[in-house]
């Protein structure tokens, strides 16, 4: 017996251990990507949280917690992205209202879809999408300064949708580049422009 409980210490210890580094990996990983973005190190958290915010707020809602519902949710800037299926219009109308609720919302770009949820495959593909288009935008070398990390991505159905802080001539390459990758149906862009001039 006092062999069991050392071990349930031990690894209790561990676990403990394993979560300070992935909070440490973590923390190290936003304050990399933050050098890279133009919003700044705080709008950057800013935005972490109100994802995490604007989710649980959608969540507490029966229709938006149901099976029949997949909420894919992205914050830059203080602008909402929301993508998915739910099952009814009203789910649409509710996650705008709850979500121009939340403190610190600026702007809310609503692309749920009345559809049945997607299955395991359709998302599998989504995540594979985001990640080809994640990559195929590192190619972009012919606008200096161009920095892929800053143009965010997911996917829902095959739909690409695109946010971040860019120039005009940005947006356009990291709409063609998107556009060249294979499975994508349609890409949408939720970018806030840089001022010229």
């Amino acid at each position: 017996m006092n062999k069991l409980i050392r071990c349930v210490i031990a690894l209790l210890v561990l676990s403990m251990l394993s979560a300070c580094a992935a909070l440490v990996v973590g923390g190290a990983a936003a304050t990399g990507m933050a050098v890279h973005d133009r919003r700044s190190f705080g709008t950057v958290v800013d935005d972490r949280v109100l994802r995490i915010r604007v989710s649980d707020a959608l969540h507490r809602h029966e229709a938006m917690a149901g099976e029949s519902t997949r909420l894919r949710i992205l914050a830059y800037n203080g602008w909402v992205l929301l993508a998915g299926e739910v099952p009814d219009q009203q789910a649409v109308d509710l996650a705008t209202e709850v979500t121009e609720d939340v403190d610190g919302v600026r702007r809310v770009i609503n692309e749920l879809a009345v559809t049945e949820r997607a299955g395991m495959g359709q998302s599998s593909t989504d995540r594979w999408i985001s990640s080809k288009v994640n990559t195929s935008l590192a190619r972009v070398r012919d606008i200096q300064g161009f920095d892929p990390t800053r143009v965010k991505v997911i996917s829902a159905r095959n739909i690409v949708y695109l946010m971040g802080l860019v120039s005009n001539e940005e947006a356009e390459a990291a709409v063609e580049q998107a556009r060249t990758v294979r499975g994508v149906e349609r890409v949408v862009t939720a970018f806030e422009y840089l001022e010229s001039g």
